[in-house]
């Protein structure tokens, strides 16, 4: 009797397991609801901008703010514990130069690409100025005008390293959190052990803490998902848009072509496979693509490629970095917006003046990922450089939002990518630990 209601238990229970929705399967819905809903208030202005103020933007809103009020104190409690647990400064010193090296290198190839598809395809060629809705981005000119002056070694040296530290926390700002966090692991190591272990246990205890938080807020993510894509959705206007489609598509074709030869060749030159990859973090994918927030799965980042067999003191360093130094959908962007706007005005740009943008790109892209419409100031920046009409953003900035989608789904596979390549460049990746975790997903 005993062993039949046992029997009873365990098919309920898988019963239940089963008819349970992955919270990938969740967002898709979320996302589908969201694109009809958008569709159907698109439709019906007067309704819209009422729906849209009081209940979708503020339901949007909750996601984002619920995310942010976790990224920091995951950040700082993970990487403390990753680097005065089981890290070194030698060894911490080695990972950090070839993780720059590697992010140079890759958003440098990013740049390029998007060069190439910009000269090859030409998106802003024959287009009619006079059919383009503007949309008014004066907020971001004299950030993108500070930009161009403010973008040296020296300066992005400085921002890194925090006056204050709980500012930079509440600011949400990464890189000085990053700066103080390695600092502070590394002394934490340098203590006797009596008094590095409590320390130690309470970052610990804080950090597995607030991943079971974060597993709560992803209960609310098919909800925060729906209500942003709908707010998207809704705003809308096809009409306007329609000549600039040949932008998106150019845009969406050079990112699916670096995921598959760039990131897919630099992954099987590590032993990786990028489709692997991506079932991994399929999740995190279509959340980010549904929000343009890659900051809204930095947790689950980390700790899905700790899963997959990377060094917690690794995954805790690089993912985080990458998200100033690696955003490589950006960079993507950057070279055909830019080439967008010179072909808008019918402005030649010849392969000289194109390196000298590739160098200042380089440059531009680092360091401003923690500004609001970051894109729109390193963009203003660059047309600046290249003496290119500013106001040629205006045209584009109303379809950037479905750009931003691709963009921001390409910053989180790379940065997924990332703590990888490191690791295994390290001779640190657990091989075993990352084929039981994909055979799970199976």
């Amino acid at each position: 009797m005993t062993m039949a209601m046992e029997t009873t238990v365990d098919r309920t229970a898988g019963k239940k397991q089963k008819t349970e929705l992955g919270l990938a399967i969740q967002i898709a819905i979320g996302l589908i609801a969201g694109i009809i809903i958008g569709v159907v208030l698109n439709r019906l202005p007067e309704l819209r901008a009422a729906v849209v103020t009081d209940y979708l933007q503020p339901a949007g809103d909750v996601f984002i703010r619920l995310i942010k009020m976790i990224v920091v104190p995951i950040v700082f409690t993970s990487m403390v514990v990753g680097i005065a647990g089981v890290g070194d400064g030698k060894s911490l010193g080695r990972i950090g130069l070839k993780t720059l090296i590697y992010f140079e290198i890759i958003t440098t190839i990013a740049i390029v690409i998007g060069l190439v598809f910009g000269n090859l395809l030409e998106p802003g060629a024959g287009t009619d100025l006079s059919q383009l809705g503007k949309v008014d981005v004066s907020r971001f000119q004299q950030a993108g005008t500070r930009a161009t002056g403010h973008h040296g070694l020296m300066q992005l040296i400085l921002g890194i390293i925090p006056d204050n530290v709980f500012a930079s926390m509440a600011k949400g700002d990464l890189l000085p959190i990053i700066f103080f966090s390695v600092l502070f692991g590394l002394a934490l190591q340098a203590i006797s052990e009596d008094a590095r272990k409590p320390v130690l246990a309470v970052l610990k205890g804080i950090s597995d803490a607030m991943f079971r938080v974060t597993g709560m807020v992803m209960r609310y993510a098919p909800i925060g998902v729906a209500a942003l894509i709908a707010v998207t959705v809704s705003n809308f206007g096809f009409s306007s848009l329609l000549p600039l489609m040949k932008l998106v598509g150019v845009t969406y074709l050079a990112i699916c072509v670096f995921t598959v030869l760039v990131l897919g060749a630099t992954a099987k030159l590590f032993g990786f496979s990028i489709f692997a990859l991506l079932r991994v973090i399929k999740d995190e994918l279509l959340i980010a693509f549904s929000t343009c927030s890659s900051a809204t799965v930095l947790p689950q980042l980390m700790k899905k490629v700790e899963d997959y067999g990377v060094p917690k003191a690794i995954a805790t360093f690089v993912v985080p970095t990458g998200y100033t130094f690696n955003l490589d959908g950006a960079s993507i962007y950057l070279g055909i917006g830019t080439l967008f706007v010179a072909q808008l005005y019918g402005v030649h740009l010849g392969l000289q003046e194109q390196i000298v943008l590739t160098l200042t790109m380089v440059v531009t892209s680092k360091g401003a990922a923690g500004v609001p419409g970051f894109m729109f100031v390193i963009l203003l920046a660059t047309l600046a450089s290249a003496g290119l009409p500013l106001e040629g953003l205006a045209f584009i900035a109303g379809v950037d939002r479905l750009m931003d989608m691709g963009r921001t789904a390409l910053n989180v596979v790379g940065n997924a990518l990332a703590p990888l390549v490191i690791a295994k460049w390290e001779g640190q990746y657990d091989a075993e630990k990352g084929r039981a975790y994909l055979a799970t997903l199976k």
